[in-house]
């Protein structure tokens, strides 16, 4: 009887070992196989990876675009420097002048938010003395303090610019320099160059693929770059004195330049 039920439960063992090892060789034969499958897959799609564009056959142009306008804003920059032997006789000095200089450009009609101080500074003077038989390697002596302010002023009257400079000098300036010309919004010039940049280059993608007998089908990339206007500057100068200087604003140039891809067949 013993021998009989041990038997059943050893068969049953065998028929339960048997379906257990059918499963296990089933999963793994299905894991392995999209295994294959998925790294097959990250193969093709790590192939072409960076080369949507170069695996298509391509043409590249090129356009500027040039648009001159005359500058509507005017940016220089006034500053006083006082050398006293006190900071505060050179601060008071200071304060007094650079007061009379922003008074002077609210009455010529500059206004307040036109007017920007962009530095202050206190330095202290030194003299040299050479070696004396105290000082035998020579010694360094306190004389006196710089006090040194600088004014932004953006000037939107364009004919003021040379009286507006005078007013300032008389009134304390000693110092002037960084004179800019620029034009407050130069959206819509930027927006007619690029047009015309644009222009230029589907003009030149037309006339080349018809010279290589191929047919534009889409564009498949774009860039653009500008160029920085050009400034006159006012070279800083000491002292300034005398009648109004005369400025000629001229001209800024605005250049955009696009680069256009073409997809061609």
């Amino acid at each position: 009887m013993d021998s009989q039920i041990f038997k059943n439960l050893e068969e049953k063992n065998k028929i339960l070992f048997t379906g257990l090892l059918i499963i296990l060789t089933v999963f793994l034969l299905a894991l392995t196989i999209y295994t294959v499958v998925a790294v097959q897959n990250k193969i093709r799609e790590g192939k072409y990876i960076g080369q949507e564009i170069e695996s298509r056959n391509t043409i590249t142009v090129f356009g500027k675009g040039e648009i001159y306008a005359r500058p509507d804003l005017a940016i220089t920059t006034f500053s006083v420097v006082i050398e006293k032997k006190t900071v505060s006789e050179a601060m008071n000095e200071n304060t007094e002048k650079m007061n009379t200089i922003i008074d002077s450009m609210k009455e010529q009609g500059v206004e307040d938010k036109d007017l920007k101080t962009t530095s202050f500074n206190i330095y202290p003077r030194y003299d040299w003395y050479n070696e004396t038989s105290f000082y035998p390697q020579g010694r360094r002596v306190l004389v006196g303090y710089e006090v040194r302010q600088s004014l932004q002023v953006k000037i939107r009257d364009m004919e003021k610019i040379g009286e507006i400079i005078q007013g300032a000098t008389d009134a304390g300036a000693n110092q002037v320099g960084d004179l800019q010309f620029t034009i407050d919004d130069e959206d819509e010039f930027k927006k007619q160059a690029r047009g015309e940049a644009i222009e230029k280059a589907k003009a030149k993608a037309e006339e080349l693929a018809s010279q290589l007998g191929v047919k534009l089908v889409r564009i498949v990339n774009f860039s653009e770059s500008g160029i920085v206007p050009r400034y006159y500057a006012l070279e800083e100068s000491m002292g300034i004195g005398g009648e109004a200087p005369g400025i000629e604003v001229g001209e800024n140039k605005i250049e955009v330049n696009v680069t256009i891809i073409y997809e061609i067949n």
